[in-house]
């Protein structure tokens, strides 16, 4: 079985992304991450779907979404033609003698600071699943006092756009 990230155009209106998931959920296919926000046209948002499947099912699947309504477009994002990033906040125990070591930790990661408390340091950090399973596992030592993880978000490489072509064919633009 195989990750695939899809990246699905939706009216953005209520239920299209109960429906969406839905349609997941009946194949029997476990959603790995999901993502919804509205797009730079506040009428259109993009979900982000990463699923485990082989290639035939997500076919079935994919020509069952093109059926919804509310769904504009669909395209399978390769990690090679696209940036995926996903964020990171994570709660570290950060006392006056690790302090210092989680704040290096930190900034080797690029990640930043966004709240600092007596005995706990909270990091705010972006980028690909690896990175931040590699920045958790240097963390884990300090003690990860709680840690909260987005699903990923993903757009293609270069100067194509995805939403432009289907604002001019609904025209909604």
């Amino acid at each position: 079985m195989s990750k695939h990230t899809l990246s699905v155009l939706v009216e953005n209106k209520p239920g299209v992304l109960a429906r969406v998931a839905g349609l997941f959920s009946r194949r029997g296919f476990n959603i790995d991450s999901l993502a919804v926000g509205e797009t730079e046209h506040p009428e259109i948002s993009r979900i982000t779907i990463v699923v485990g499947v082989e290639d035939s099912p997500l076919e079935q699947v994919t020509k069952q979404l093109n059926k919804l309504v509310n769904v504009l477009k669909i395209v399978e994002l390769e990690p090679g033609s696209s940036v995926q990033r996903e964020l990171l906040l994570v709660k570290v125990r950060a006392d006056l003698q690790t302090r210092s070591h989680v704040l290096e930790t930190a900034q080797l990661f690029r990640a930043k600071v966004v709240d600092v408390a007596p005995d706990t340091v909270t990091i705010e950090a972006t980028g690909t699943s690896e990175k931040l399973a590699a920045l958790l596992r240097v963390l884990e030592p300090f003690g990860i006092k709680e840690m909260v993880q987005s699903g990923m978000v993903a757009i293609g490489r270069g100067s194509r756009s995805i939403t432009s072509p289907v604002l001019r064919a609904t025209g909604a633009a």
